[in-house]
């Protein structure tokens, strides 16, 4: 398969071009930075792989959640590119055809790494939220699918509770190591965009690939802020364990 697959989720912007079984990469400043340099690095990372946009299968991007600014960079960012290069098809063979896109949960990739980095199987994936909190999913990797166990969560580090035999991963443990449960084992990852080419084909064959206006971003805060007061009373709220 011929797939871009890039993500700007967090502070990490990690870009992978796959042509069968060769691999192109590049990493830089994920973020709001990212909104001036995806493109530029897409371009050139395309250009060493010799391939046009046209002639992908699918443009992969991680959807969140994460950075309100880098989600909405990757997702016009991939909605833009599939609507040009499905023009291009379209005015070149005068039959209908498109590029898709494929949009990925973010937490989803950090458990593929985590995977392929560390071997782990059982993840509680999470990234940092800022605001003092982290976004939350546990994924089990069954008969070479990843299986979610419950739905994405929003929580304060010291909610979160230790799961025997799981692993916790993602990139939370600078800021929150010490407000961590003791006991599981600790594995930094990205969502990082040759996870993304990992998980690719089976996704496309599960008919996750959409068209390029269906590049929407998976926001689990509803506000980008939230005032000191609205802070402090939820605080004073005692929380689940989760």
């Amino acid at each position: 398969m011929k797939l871009l697959a890039f993500d700007t989720s967090t502070e990490a912007m990690s870009i992978a071009v796959a042509h069968g079984a060769q691999l192109w990469q590049h990493t830089g400043a994920g973020g709001a930075q990212a909104s001036s340099t995806l493109i530029p690095a897409i371009q050139a990372l395309m250009a060493q792989a010799g391939l046009r946009l046209e002639q992908l299968d699918a443009i992969a991007f991680g959807r969140g959640p994460g950075s309100f600014t880098g989600l909405r960079t990757a997702c016009s960012v991939a909605q833009g590119m599939a609507f040009g290069a499905s023009a291009r098809l379209l005015s070149g063979s005068g039959a209908l055809s498109e590029v898709k896109v494929l949009p990925i949960d973010t937490l989803l990739a950090v458990a593929e790494e985590a995977r392929y980095l560390h071997g782990a199987t059982r993840v509680r994936a999470v990234l940092d939220a800022r605001m003092d909190e982290m976004y939350l999913a546990d994924y089990e990797f069954e008969s070479n699918l990843w299986r979610p166990d419950g739905d994405f969560s929003l929580i304060r580090p010291e909610i979160l509770q230790a799961r025997a035999g799981w692993a916790l991963a993602g990139n939370v443990f600078a800021a929150y190591g010490a407000r961590l449960p003791q006991g599981m084992p600790r594995r930094e990852a990205l969502p990082t965009a040759t996870a993304m080419l990992r998980l690719a084909p089976g996704l496309i064959a599960a008919g996750r690939a959409v068209p390029a206006d269906q590049a929407l971003p998976l926001y689990i805060r509803d506000k980008v802020a939230k005032t000191t007061d609205e802070r402090a009373a939820e605080r004073a709220v005692l929380s689940p364990t989760i």
